[in-house]
């Protein structure tokens, strides 16, 4: 028998099966996949940075739970003996309470490891291990679409597998700054999604890409002129990051971006599109 214990901004959110790991509620007629995205997607960026303790369990589920955004998106790292983690950064030393390289633990020393909640988040979060790789696709695949970095790209076999051996390569983007890095996971037959930053854009060539790339994941500070040509690309779908205000979000979407990856998912929830840009969005709609 499933238990259940439901995620409040006080609660962290676990899920338990019999044999004592983390697993998916029950899915339906099947995985949430890529075809079910609206028109305008949002997405979490670390499970919305500003709101809730980055890349932590208690975080993503609180993206969840709260409906802001249709993908939730998390950074991979992996340890010594393979372990693949939830983390941004290299080492541990700014969003945990421990120091030194991640690459120098291994699976037993990473339960060990507390995420150190922001003192300027809203509300109160409490202390808690980072979850692995695995426990997050448990938790949440199919239930919602997911977006990971692969902040080392030698992970990318293990991550195939984890992915593609519980049915979600349709319901996982694969995320990297690394063109070749998203030519390999197109190949593996997952979904490759490439982010680039405002100084790359300048000479990129998006065009290049519109084979294999699935989201180009943009800086929204670029030029206007760099978001058009991504935006005419060819590619399908063009996300602007990482947007914290409703200013910045109004000008991806004027611009034709059609995807917003934000630290401020309720925020932007709850702050209404401007009235130039909900004309750009109807007037693409009915181009298609």
């Amino acid at each position: 028998m499933v238990i259940r214990t439901v995620l409040t901004a006080l609660t962290a959110l676990t899920l338990t099966a019999p044999s004592g790991f983390l697993a998916p509620i029950e899915w339906g007629g099947g995985p949430l996949t890529v075809d079910a995205l609206p028109g305008v997607v949002y997405t979490a960026h670390r499970g919305g940075a500003l709101e809730v303790p980055e890349n932590s369990m208690s975080g993503l589920a609180a993206a969840y739970e709260r409906g802001t955004a249709q993908v939730i998106d998390f950074d991979t790292r992996i340890l010594r003996d393979g372990t693949l983690v939830v983390m941004h950064d290299a080492t541990l030393d700014r969003t945990t309470y421990e120091t030194g390289p991640v690459r120098e633990l291994d699976g037993d020393a990473w339960q060990d490891v507390l995420v150190r909640p922001g003192r300027k988040l809203p509300g109160f979060w409490i202390p808690e291990r980072p979850p692995t790789v695995a426990e997050v696709l448990d938790r949440f695949g199919g239930r919602i679409m997911l977006m990971l970095e692969a902040k080392d790209p030698q992970s990318l076999k293990r991550l195939a597998t984890l992915i593609r051996s519980r049915g979600l390569t349709r319901s996982v983007f694969v995320n990297s700054n690394n063109p070749a890095v998203a030519r390999q996971a197109h190949r593996m037959g997952l979904l490759a999604q490439l982010w680039r930053s405002k100084a790359q854009m300048r000479a990129d060539r998006p065009e290049h890409w519109a084979s294999y790339v699935d989201v180009l994941d943009v800086d929204y500070k670029a030029r206007d002129s760099d978001l058009l040509r991504a935006v005419n690309s060819g590619i399908p779908r063009v996300w602007a990051h990482t947007v914290t205000t409703p200013k910045q979000r109004d000008r991806a979407l004027r611009l034709g971006c059609n995807g917003i990856i934000t630290d401020a998912p309720g925020l932007l929830s709850r702050t209404p599109i401007e009235a130039s840009a909900s004309a750009a969005l109807r007037t693409r709609r009915g181009a298609a």
